[in-house]
C-alpha cells in the first residue's frame, strides 16, 4: 500500500481532468478500513506533489501524516461523509451553495445494516481543513441533486457485488467498477469515488425526465393528428369527464321531494331513469312490477352503486337469499355484478332493492341501436320477394357484421359463466343490456327474476334452472336477430321469415347459422358451449381488438404520467412565490433562497421576444420544471424585472433552495417553528 502511494508509474495523474477507472471498495462501517480503503484509491504521484503551488497544500498535508501514521488521524472524520447515494455521479460544475439536506435513496445492494454508517461511493479521497473548508462536500455538492429518486435501469442489467474486501479493493488494478470524480470549489479540489455499477458498453440515459413518442404499433394504427399531443385524445378525456359528471351528479331535493336522502346505507340518490308518477298503475313488461333506477354512494365504502328499485314488493321469504349468495360470488367483465339485496320502506312503501356495480355513462343496448322509428320500414313498406331497388343493407341503416360478432362474443361469454355457476340470466334483452364506451357490453339486472319468482313451495330452487338455461338462448337468438335486422319488429313471430331472408342477402351464412340454431327448438339440451364452432376464428379477432384497445389506452395514459409531478412542483412553487408575510417578515418571498425562485419563477412564465411580446412555449416551461425536478447541474441566468441583475446558477441550487424552503413553510403549518 505505501509502494502504491508513492510509485508515479502505478498511479495516474490527477492533472488530467478527465475521470479515472478504479476498483470497488468495501462498505464497510469501520471507520479504520472505510478510510484506508479511501485514501488507498487516491494516489498522488510524485510530479504532482512537486508542484506545489499549484496543488492545494492540505492534500500534501494530508499524504505526509498518512504515509507517516498508518491509523487515521482523529481529525480526518471530518473527510467522511456520514450519509449518502450509491447512485451514478458524474462530474459536475463549480458551485458555492449549503449542504443538501435530503438523503437520497440507497442502491438496493447497498440497503443493508451495514452499510448504514458509511455509504459505498460516497468516500472522500482528499478533502480541507475546518479552517480552510468552504462547508461543502461530495455527499453535498450539487452532483447527487441532478438526478430524479427513480433507480437507474443500468444498475439492474449489470451484475454488481458490495461485499469486497478491503485488501481486494487496494490491491485490485483500476477497472470499470469504480471511478474517481473531481470538483473544484473556491481553489478546492474534492476527489470521490464511484462504484455503482456502470451501463452496458454504448448505453446512455437521460438525467431527466423526459416524454417519449408514440409506441409504433400505437401510432400507425390510428389517424394522425395535425401536430404531436402531450395528452390524451380529446374523445378518451371527454367519455372520462362525462363519465365522473355522471358520477359525481346529485339531485336537487326541493325539486324532486320522492327522492328520499337516505336508504339504508345509501346516501345522494340520484335517478338514472325518468321516475315514473306516482299514480301509476301500469307495469313495468320485464318484472311485472314498477321500477326505478338510482345512482347512490354506500356510507360503508364511499363508493357509488346502482340500485334498482321494485316498487311495492314485500319479501315474505328470506330463503331466496341462497340464489343472492351465488349471483353476488360472480364476477365476470360483461356482468353488472349484484353485490347486495335488501328492504326499505323510505320511500314510503315496501320496496326491494337491488345494489349492483355502477358504470358512468353506460346506455342501454336498446337506446343505442333501437331508437330508430325509420328501421321498421324495412318490414312493413318493403314489398318481401321482389327484387327491384337497391338492397336492405345499401340503405346504410343496418349494423356492420364484425360489430354484431363483437356483441355474440361478449354476451355468449356471460352466459357461459352464469350457466356453469348454475344459474340462469333471464334478462337477455335489449333494455337490460348495457353498453359502455363503443362496444363493451354489460348484461344488468341479474338475479332480479329468481327473486321475484321465487316459489316457496320448491325444496331444490335450483330444479328450474335447465329450463331457464333453455331459455337463455333463445333470447341471445332474438338479440342478435334484432340486431342483424337493428329492428324489433324483426322478432315479431309474422316477421320472422322477412328477418332470415334479410339476414341472408346482407350477412354470412354463419351468422344466419347461428340464429337459426339459437330460434330452433331442438330434440336435446343445448349448451352456449355449442355456438363456440360457429363463432370460430372471430373470437381472435374480438381479442385482438381488445388488445389493441388497450393498447391506445396505455399510450394515452403514458402521456398523463408526469403530470402529477409536474402539478406537485407547481403547487409548491406558488405556495412559495409571491406569499405576501411570513414570520412577520414582508419581504420574506423577495430576499434569499426565495427571491431566486421568484426569479425562476419569471424565467419560467413572463419570458418575452425581442419585441416585447409574451413569449409562450409549454415545452419550455415542461423542460425547465423537469430539470429543477431532477436538479441537473445545467446553469441557468435569472434576470431581474429591473434588467440590473442577472444570477447565474444551476438547477441544483434552484432545487436546494426550493425544497428548504417548502420544508421551512411545511413546518410552520405544522407548528414546529
Amino acid at each position: 500500500m505505501m509502494q502504491r502511494m508513492t510509485n508515479s508509474s502505478s498511479s495516474p495523474s490527477l492533472l488530467n481532468d478527465s475521470a479515472k477507472q478504479y476498483a470497488g471498495h468495501d462498505p464497510l462501517t469501520s471507520p479504520n478500513s472505510s478510510l484506508f480503503n479511501d485514501f488507498a484509491a487516491l494516489s498522488v504521484s510524485q510530479r504532482r506533489k512537486l508542484a506545489k503551488p499549484a496543488f492545494p497544500s492540505f492534500i500534501t498535508d494530508l499524504e505526509d501524516r498518512y504515509n507517516t501514521v498508518l491509523t487515521p488521524n482523529p481529525t480526518a472524520n471530518e473527510f467522511i461523509p456520514k450519509g449518502g447515494s450509491t447512485s451514478r455521479l458524474s462530474s459536475v460544475s463549480q458551485s458555492s451553495m449549503s449542504a443538501f439536506s435530503q438523503a437520497l435513496f440507497s442502491h438496493p445492494s447497498m440497503g443493508s445494516p451495514a452499510a448504514a454508517g458509511l455509504a459505498p461511493g460516497m468516500s472522500l479521497s482528499a478533502g480541507s481543513s475546518p479552517l480552510h473548508s468552504p462547508k461543502i462536500t461530495p455527499h453535498t455538492s450539487p452532483a447527487p441533486r441532478r438526478r430524479s429518486h427513480t433507480p437507474n435501469p443500468a444498475n439492474y442489467m449489470v451484475p454488481t457485488s458490495a461485499s469486497a474486501s478491503v485488501a481486494n479493493a487496494v490491491s485490485q488494478p483500476p477497472s470499470t467498477g469504480q471511478v474517481i470524480q473531481k470538483e473544484t470549489v473556491g481553489g478546492t479540489t474534492y476527489f470521490y469515488t464511484d462504484t455503482t455499477p456502470a451501463p452496458l458498453t454504448g448505453m446512455v440515459f437521460p438525467n431527466y425526465h423526459i416524454y417519449h413518442p408514440a409506441a409504433p404499433h400505437v401510432a400507425y394504427m390510428q389517424p394522425k393528428a395535425n401536430a404531436p399531443s402531450f395528452f390524451m385524445a380529446d374523445e378518451l378525456r371527454q367519455e372520462l369527464i362525462n363519465r365522473h359528471l355522471i358520477t359525481m351528479a346529485q339531485v336537487d331535493q326541493a325539486d324532486i321531494p320522492a327522492v328520499p336522502a337516505e336508504v339504508d346505507s345509501y346516501h345522494s340518490l340520484f335517478p338514472l331513469e325518468p321516475l315514473p308518477p306516482p299514480n301509476r298503475i301500469q307495469k313495468t313488461s320485464n318484472f311485472g312490477y314498477i321500477t326505478s333506477c338510482y345512482k347512490a354512494v354506500n356510507s360503508k365504502d364511499d363508493l357509488p352503486y346502482c340500485l334498482r328499485r321494485i316498487h311495492g314488493f314485500r319479501l315474505v321469504n328470506t330463503k331466496c337469499m341462497v340464489l343472492v349468495d351465488m349471483w353476488k360470488k360472480i364476477q365476470h367483465s360483461n356482468i353488472v355484478t349484484l353485490r347486495e339485496v335488501f328492504t326499505t320502506k323510505a320511500f314510503g312503501e315496501h320496496s326491494l332493492v337491488f345494489a349492483y356495480d355502477f358504470h358512468a355513462g353506460g346506455e342501454t343496448m336498446m337506446s343505442r341501436h333501437f331508437n330508430d322509428p325509420s328501421a321498421d320500414a324495412y318490414f312493413t313498406k318493403r314489398k318481401w320477394g321482389q327484387h327491384d331497388g337497391p338492397l336492405p343493407r345499401q340503405h346504410a341503416g343496418l349494423l356492420p357484421e364484425s360489430l354484431i360478432w363483437a356483441y355474440i362474443v361478449q354476451l355468449s361469454s356471460a352466459l357461459r359463466t352464469i350457466h356453469t355457476a348454475g344459474l340462469a340470466c333471464r334478462v337477455m334483452d335489449p333494455t337490460k343490456i348495457l353498453v359502455t364506451g363503443k362496444t363493451r357490453l354489460r348484461v344488468n339486472c341479474v338475479g332480479i327474476f329468481d327473486v321475484l319468482t321465487f316459489d316457496n313451495s320448491q325444496n331444490n330452487p335450483l330444479a328450474l334452472m335447465a329450463q331457464f338455461q333453455q331459455t337463455d338462448l333463445i333470447s341471445l337468438g332474438k338479440v342478435v336477430l334484432a340486431l342483424a335486422c337493428n329492428s324489433l319488429s324483426g322478432i315479431q313471430r309474422e316477421n320472422l321469415q322477412k328477418a332470415m331472408e334479410l339476414v341472408t342477402i346482407n350477412y354470412s351464412s354463419d351468422l344466419k347459422n347461428l340464429i337459426l340454431y339459437l330460434l330452433t327448438d331442438q330434440n336435446r339440451l343445448r349448451s352456449v358451449n355449442d355456438i363456440m364452432p360457429m363463432i370460430g376464428a372471430r373470437f381472435y379477432t374480438q381479442l385482438d381488438a381488445a388488445q389493441m384497445r388497450n393498447d391506445v389506452i396505455e399510450e394515452d395514459l403514458a402521456k398523463e404520467v408526469q403530470n402529477g409531478r409536474l402539478f406537485r412542483l407547481l403547487a409548491k412553487l406558488g405556495t412559495i412565490n409571491e406569499r405576501p408575510e411570513f414570520q412577520k417578515d414582508p419581504t420574506w418571498s423577495e430576499t434569499g433562497d426565495r427571491y431566486l425562485l421568484k426569479l425562476f419563477r419569471d424565467h419560467l412564465f413572463h419570458q418575452v421576444t425581442e419585441a416585447g411580446t409574451p413569449w409562450i412555449d409549454l415545452s419550455h416551461i415542461i423542460s425547465c420544471l423537469n430539470k429543477l425536478d431532477a436538479g441537473v447541474p445545467e446553469k441557468i441566468s435569472l434576470i431581474s424585472r429591473d434588467e440590473k441583475s442577472v444570477l447565474v446558477v444551476t438547477y441544483s441550487d434552484l432545487k436546494r433552495c426550493f425544497e428548504n424552503t417548502f420544508q421551512e413553510l411545511i413546518a410552520a403549518a405544522n407548528g414546529q417553528l
